[in-house]
């Protein structure tokens, strides 16, 4: 009897792992080199491009060791970043290929997923996430521990020779002007000292500080001057005991001297000069002899050079003109000051502030509070234009001067003309309205009389407020208008919020209100006008 036929089984015979060899050996360490050296390329990288001219040359300062090479370093950003990347790419792909080889020697046909694996595992993890969140952790230490590295590597000429050819085809590639600089934008200064503050690296006035130092920079005396009618000026053939009563009443150090009208400016006259003068018996003696040259600028010049222009001639007073030459205004050397560290106001300034918050959630604000900080006041975008303050905004959406309550929808906000004399806003209230603010009435805001404008002449005369500090009624001379203020030895300067000038309608002005309390006798010589304070 035959024996029965034995069924044929097809099976898939899995080989088993081969043993590693003295050549996987040699490749398991030449892998193992790569991704370190391609873990201390990429901590390189991270620490390098993190660090900023400005914290290396600190550095340098502190005599840290290699803290001169890393500086090198870093003014040439483009010397070392492409040979790091060139250098990291290198190494990364040469030790996925060896993975590669020795996987599918010992593994077979699945050596690639297993080579895959190994890849994104290790490779990622150990040479790049790992040294580079360290890096990011420790980024002085880190810099300083890889700089004189890669300034070899820099230097090395095969690296150099290699990395120009691959960026010069990468430039035929795609051709353009490589532009420099800068690396370190005001907007990203900004940024970093509101950084530095909120983590109480610096104080919140220093902060303020940085940001005026670098819009100083861009200021023009135009935003910065006392306008025309503000000022208080003499006429040239004043008598120096009327110039004086007019220094006392506004309170001036130094005021301009005029001829013909306001812009014929031929000097300033120091209140000390008039003050020896009268002790000298020369009470009578016309200002015009005892007038300093005035100094001239355009409105246009940048405030940072006119500071350093007043300290080098050491004088505190420019009067401004514009295209034409007629005069804008005056600016004091406390008045750049008072761009840099704010308002200046000493125990006998009596000042409304620039902005108040109201009870009801409106904001009420100076009308010559520039645009920038009502803006930077509410977080809002008001329009800019050939405006600078608050005021000529309002006057550029009415188109007309307005009466006092009347006001003017911007944007999500109106604007109301809280106080108006003559011509002139005094100041403004800021009301937040909703969509249909334009259907909404507001209730006509009505001023408070400022305390100056119940000044009364004790001879009966009529006071009559002008427009132009250049022409008064009844033939009324003008004496005064505004410049700096001083304290109660009249050498302060700075002063700007003189309102509307007063005139006497008879022959001579018989006594009026003085900031300091005292009365002003009439001058038999003529006419007074004093400034009313806001």
């Amino acid at each position: 009897m035959k024996p029965a036929p034995e069924l044929a089984l097809d099976a898939t015979v899995v080989p088993a792992p081969a043993s590693m060899t003295t050549t996987d050996w040699l490749l398991v360490a030449a892998i193992a080199a790569l991704v370190g050296f391609a873990a201390l390329l990429a901590l390189a990288e991270t620490s390098l491009t993190r660090m900023s001219r400005a914290k290396a040359m600190g550095l340098v300062e502190e005599k840290k060791r290699g803290a001169s090479t890393l500086l090198a370093l870093v003014q040439t950003p483009e010397r070392f970043l492409n040979p790091v990347l060139l250098l990291v790419l290198l190494c990364q792909l040469i030790a996925a290929t060896l993975v590669g080889v020795v996987a599918e020697h010992l593994f077979g046909p699945i050596g690639v997923a297993v080579a895959t694996a190994f890849e994104v595992v290790v490779i990622f993890v150990v040479g790049e996430a790992a040294p580079k969140n360290w890096a990011v952790r420790h980024p002085e230490r880190a810099a300083l521990l890889s700089a004189p590295m890669i300034n070899a590597l820099v230097r090395f000429p095969p690296v150099r020779l290699l990395s120009a050819i691959l960026i010069g085809i990468s430039n035929l590639i795609l051709p353009g002007k490589v532009t420099t600089g800068p690396f370190v934008s005001e907007r990203e200064l900004l940024a970093l000292a509101d950084v530095a503050a909120e983590e109480d690296v610096i104080e919140v006035e220093e902060r303020a500080l940085i940001r005026s130092i670098l819009d100083f920079g861009d200021t023009v005396v135009r935003e910065v001057m006392v306008p025309r009618t503000d000022m208080v000026t003499l006429e040239s053939r004043a008598q120096v005991a009327d110039a004086l009563e007019v220094a006392m009443a506004a309170g001036f150090s130094r005021m301009p001297v005029y001829g013909q009208n306001v812009d014929d400016v031929v000097g300033i006259v120091y209140t000390k000069d008039l003050m020896r003068a009268d002790l000298a018996g020369q009470s009578h003696a016309s200002v015009a002899e005892f007038a300093r040259k005035a100094e001239f600028v355009p409105e246009t010049k940048r405030v940072a050079e006119l500071m350093r222009e007043m300290q080098q001639k050491k004088y505190h007073m420019a009067i401004v003109v514009d295209e034409y030459g007629g005069t804008s205004g005056l600016v004091t050397l406390e008045d750049l000051i008072e761009e840099l560290v704010g308002e200046i106001v000493d125990e006998f300034d009596v000042e409304e502030p620039r902005a108040e918050r109201l009870a009801n959630g409106h904001i009420r604000v100076n009308a010559r509070m520039p645009l920038d900080e009502v803006n930077e006041l509410l977080g809002a975008e008001l329009p800019s234009g050939d405006w600078d303050t608050i005021g000529g905004l309002v006057y550029q959406v009415l188109g007309h001067v307005p009466s006092e309550g009347e006001g003017a929808l911007v944007d999500e906000y109106r604007l109301v003309a809280e106080k108006v004399q003559g011509r002139r806003i005094g100041r403004v209230r800021i009301i937040a309205t909703a969509a249909d603010a334009q259907n909404q009435t507001v209730e006509e805001i009505q001023p408070a009389q400022a305390a100056a404008a119940d000044t009364t002449l004790s001879s009966g005369d009529a006071i009559s407020a002008v427009a132009s500090p250049s022409h008064g009624e009844d033939g009324g001379r003008p004496i005064v208008n505004n410049d700096e203020e001083a304290g109660p030895g009249g050498q302060g300067e700075g002063h700007r919020h003189l309102g509307p000038t007063l005139s006497g309608g008879g022959a001579a002005a018989s006594a009026a209100s003085s900031p300091f309390g005292e009365s002003l006798g009439a001058r038999p010589s003529g006419q007074l006008w004093a400034g009313e304070a806001w």
